[in-house]
């Protein structure tokens, strides 16, 4: 049965296909009485009316989606057995979804806040879903902060607003985030459009090949249209005369026939010497510095189709980093193992326990074949299928083969901090960003932060982030004092 629907033939009817005599008058029990309870079609349309939204994402509710190709331009086999990075020239069906992080449905595109960048490839051993961000790091390496830092960023029970003491407080008393702060509040903290940001895995990854080799991979989406931002002065201006303008902007350039696309590459680190190098490779405050392992080309990422029901393919999109297949598995990043758990238990909250069978989430490439059944808007597809395994009917069978290769792991259970090595440090890799950024950089740099921090009403928060930033360089601290007393004034 086709998914597309053609509204173009027969008779308005009700959802259970009876035609629709009249679509515009209530009945009612006489002229100008009052209306009766057998109208179907009144009532399934105000019940329907009702349920038709369902509760937003926590975090990156405000987004826009397209489907496009990913096309792979090197063998990779020596690294991966995923089928879909094995041959030059291979296309494989995707579904890229940007958002942005702290903003409600309604919220405006052009404000400074991280760009989610999750992306779904339709792979003929299942789906791998890539669930990055426009930022290379994060604000905290910790999954279990993750709630924490997500309600000062939302808004503030007793005020009903997003409230700067909060973003602060946190922040000043999280010093991993020092680098991540510092990205979100340079020039690239407002992108011009979802065309022109960069994209990032940011997790470290495992690679495993035929042969039982593994690697850790690092995944960088570079833009082919190039790098454009906004100055907080055009993005304030664009947020409040067009609030929808980034998806505008993908939508529109994909109509017109100008499919964004992103050179995609990773850095791959031999399994063995992650545990000797100088910084924790598995702390997702931290890049990995590409003389030490250069970045390889593996693809390209096309977008050149858009949905056509927002709601039926970009909200109702589910990604989950726990989606993998054969040769991709997780790595020891507490951040993302603690995601393997929330992403698919946000979806069954959100979508339903049967979300992953709805056409933008289901496998294109293949088909699943599991013993779940039942459940909120189960459309039967296994029929009479036994539901159990083992069995003696010809049900689907355990393939004996994990997706990834196993890590080793001792020492005894209990709440440790992230593993430190030799180089591990929250502020060094801030203070190389800052001393990478040309002079006008730093001026917008500064100006930003300084513009956040002045509404801050505690001096000893304000004092404890400024702190923070002179640690990673003393001038991006002092700059930093002045800009902020100045304000205050």
């Amino acid at each position: 049965m086709s998914d597309q629907f053609d509204n173009t033939a027969g008779p308005l009817t009700t959802e259970s296909g009876a035609p629709v005599a009249d679509n515009n008058q209530s009945e009612a029990a006489g002229v100008g009485g009052p209306l009766l309870i057998q109208d179907q079609v009144l009532l399934e349309k105000l019940a329907h009316f009702n349920r038709e939204r369902i509760p937003e994402r926590v975090v990156h509710a405000r987004g826009a989606g397209a489907y496009g190709t990913f096309t792979a331009t090197a063998d990779v086999s020596r690294y991966t057995r995923a089928a879909f990075l094995n041959t030059v020239g291979k296309e494989t069906e995707t579904f890229l979804r940007f958002s942005t992080v702290a903003g409600n449905l309604g919220a405006a595109d052009a404000v400074r806040d991280p760009r989610g960048f999750a992306l779904k490839f339709y792979t003929e051993e299942g789906n791998y879903d890539l669930v990055g961000n426009n930022t290379p790091v994060f604000f905290i390496r910790d999954a279990i902060k993750f709630p924490d830092f997500i309600h000062t960023q939302k808004r503030d029970p007793y005020t009903g607003s997003q409230e700067p003491d909060n973003v602060w407080d946190f922040w000043s008393l999280s010093p991993e985030s020092v680098h991540q702060v510092t990205w979100v509040h340079g020039d690239r903290g407002i992108p011009a459009s979802y065309r022109h940001m960069d994209g990032f895995g940011s997790h470290t990854y495992q690679w495993v090949n035929a042969e039982g080799e593994q690697f850790w991979v690092k995944y960088h989406f570079k833009t082919d249209q190039g790098i454009k931002c906004l100055t907080q002065e055009e993005a304030d201006e664009l947020a409040g005369s067009d609030p929808d303008s980034h998806q505008r902007d993908l939508r529109e350039s994909i109509e017109r026939g100008e499919f964004p696309s992103w050179t995609v590459s990773v850095q791959i680190m031999p399994a063995a010497e992650a545990a000797t190098y100088r910084f924790n490779p598995f702390d997702l405050t931290k890049v990995w510095p590409n003389e030490d392992y250069p970045r390889i080309e593996i693809g390209k990422l096309e977008l050149n189709r858009n949905p056509e029901n927002i709601f039926a393919e970009v909200e109702q999109s589910i990604f989950s980093p726990a989606h993998f297949v054969p040769g991709i598995g997780p790595s020891p990043d507490k951040m993302l193992q603690g995601r393997l758990f929330a992403y698919g238990d946000a979806h069954r909250y959100r979508v339903g326990i049967n979300a992953d069978s709805l056409p933008v989430n289901r496998p294109h490439a293949t088909e699943a074949r599991n013993n779940n059944r039942d459940g909120y808007a189960y459309d039967g597809r296994h029929g009479r299928q036994k539901n159990y395994e083992p069995n003696s009917f010809g049900g689907p069978d355990q393939t004996g083969q994990p997706l990834w290769a196993p890590v080793e792991v001792s020492g005894a259970t209990g709440e440790w901090e992230t593993p430190r090595h030799a180089e591990d440090d929250d502020f060094v890799q801030a203070g190389n960003l800052y001393r990478l950024m040309t002079d006008g950089e730093q001026d917008r740099l500064i100006a930003n932060l300084s513009s956040s921090l002045a509404k801050v009403s505690r001096e000893d928060i304000v004092e404890r982030a400024i702190g923070n930033f002179a640690k990673a360089d003393e001038d991006f601290g002092k700059r930093l004092t002045v800009a902020v007393a100045e304000l205050r004034q």
